[in-house]
């Protein structure tokens, strides 16, 4: 998922706005219908002097079009194989090369091969940029064909858009079909510094015939991604959907191999592995990367909520078959996380770094006790550890009671201790009510370095709301203060324990 999700960002905020630059007419050369082919040979060889004279090399015809000509009898060791010949005509002010002017015009053409020869029409001097693995800059394209090639640089980087919007969104495949070229919304204020996107479309599964109109609360990166793949359709595409149908795979499989090929290379993209990748997986991913973290299954029913707009609480109402399913790998990945936790916490307390906060004296006893059933288990040898899956058997049992906090860790051993559950008068809840934590006072947190960023930064803000308090606020100054000393007591004691015991 890294280096897919790496490579289409890059090509979107890097490659896109280049793209999006070209004139409108950079496909073809424009031409005034009806345009009169008289005078040709003198209007033509005009156009050959100043390629001659400014030293422009003349136009590489589009590798289908080479494959064309010599299907139809052209050999293969012709110089004018690879000349654009319609390129020419164009300049000259008329529409189309007729094939009887080759014999006549050969010499003149075949002269100016040999002086700038040929080169594509289009990207010779196109801007440089920074590779994506950091090691310099590179030219964003090499020089194209006119027709061709722009076409298949334009598609890979609306391919990319589309990875962008579905990886980030979790959108469904009949989601995706249903965007329309202006589904991205206005971004709206929601709050001093904050703009929420969204993307507008339609849910399918478990409506009725047609859907009905929803949008999707998403992140600037695919929001965007919506905006440059619209905009790469042009004015006058006709087209109402972003995508229409989506056929992912063929989609996907050109776009990896485009990354993993000399173009990729060229711009120092990481190659995308050879799995299996679909929009179903990509939307599962998605959620069990969600499990990873602090709050596990709610985070999954928030965010699913907002971005996918399905009813995420038959997850937890309907158990068995696919909810089931989902449920079991999240509570799976939760406690896969809580166990490296805890083995880190319990590294630390080897290596002399010891937890803090009012549950700091009973997770230390607990450790000391697994630290000498470990000796045992190695017979007392002196600097030997036990093995990281001896030592998670071990903590397992604790490691179950881990619930994560914003600013601590809560080992939820006994409900009745809870803090969170005495203020709620809840003494019977089984989970803890994190938004109620006063880890500074509850008998069950314990504070580690991981958490001194989140004390550090509520000590600051505290001592700018005091600074700021006028004379006339003694309550609110005393009840800030009392808050900060909690704050810098809280820090003074993580920074204390923090320093390895020698």
């Amino acid at each position: 998922m890294q280096p897919l999700l790496a490579a289409a960002l890059y090509v979107c905020q890097t490659l896109g706005p280049h793209l999006l630059a070209l004139p409108s007419h950079s496909l073809a050369k424009y031409v005034a219908p009806n345009v009169s082919g008289s005078n040709w040979r003198a209007r033509i060889k005009e156009v050959i002097k100043g390629h001659i004279e400014s030293g422009t090399p003349l136009e590489l015809l589009p590798e289908f079009r080479i494959n064309t000509r010599v299907s139809r009898g052209w050999s293969a060791d012709d110089p004018l194989l690879t000349v654009n010949l319609n390129a020419l005509a164009q300049e000259a002010g008329i529409r189309t090369f007729q094939a009887g002017w080759i014999a006549p015009l050969r010499p003149v053409i075949e002269q100016a091969l040999g002086a700038v020869g040929v080169q594509a029409g289009w990207g010779k001097d196109a801007a440089l940029v920074p590779r994506a693995d950091g090691t310099g800059e590179v030219p964003w394209t090499l020089p194209l064909a006119r027709a061709q090639d722009l076409h298949f640089l334009t598609e890979k980087v609306r391919t990319a858009c589309l990875l962008v919007i579905a990886a980030v969104t979790g959108m469904r495949s009949s989601e995706l079909m249903e965007l329309p070229v202006d589904c991205a919304l206005p971004p709206v204020a929601a709050g001093p510094g904050r703009l929420r996107y969204r993307l507008a479309s339609r849910l399918i599964k478990g409506q009725p015939l047609g859907g009905k109109r929803e949008e999707w609360v998403t992140g600037k990166e695919p929001h965007d991604a919506a905006i440059l793949s619209a905009a790469l359709l042009g004015e006058d595409s006709g087209q109402t959907h972003l995508y229409g149908r989506v056929t992912f795979k063929s989609r996907y499989k050109n776009f990896r191999n485009w990354v993993n090929g000399p173009e990729g290379q060229r711009l120092g993209l990481a190659p995308i592995p050879e799995d299996l990748v679909n929009l179903r997986r990509m939307r599962r991913t998605l959620a069990v990367e969600l499990a990873h973290r602090p709050g596990g299954l709610l985070a999954a029913k928030i965010h699913l909520k907002h971005v996918s707009v399905a009813t995420t609480e038959g997850y937890a109402a309907l158990p068995g078959g696919a909810q089931g399913k989902f449920l079991a790998e999240m509570a799976e990945e939760e406690q896969e996380r809580n166990k490296n936790l805890t083995l880190g916490v319990f590294r630390s307390f080897q290596n002399g770094i010891m937890p803090t906060g009012p549950g700091a004296r009973d997770l230390i006893e607990f450790f000391t006790h697994v630290d000498g059933k470990l000796d045992d288990l190695t017979g007392g040898a002196p600097n030997t550890k036990g093995g990281d899956q001896e030592v998670i058997n071990l903590l397992s049992r604790r490691a179950a009671t881990l619930h994560l906090s914003t600013a601590n860790y809560c080992w939820f051993i006994d409900p009745a201790k809870a803090l969170c559950l005495k203020l709620a008068g809840t003494p019977g809840a089984k989970k803890p009510m994190a938004g109620m934590c006063d880890s500074s006072r509850c008998p069950q947190a314990t504070h580690h370095p991981c958490h001194r960023p989140t004390w550090a930064s509520s000590a600051e803000n505290k001592k700018v709301f005091i600074s700021s308090i006028g004379r006339g606020q003694k309550a609110e100054k005393t009840r800030l203060q009392a808050d900060l000393e909690r704050d810098l007591r809280v820090l003074a004691e993580i920074d204390a324990a923090a320093s390895p015991v020698a």
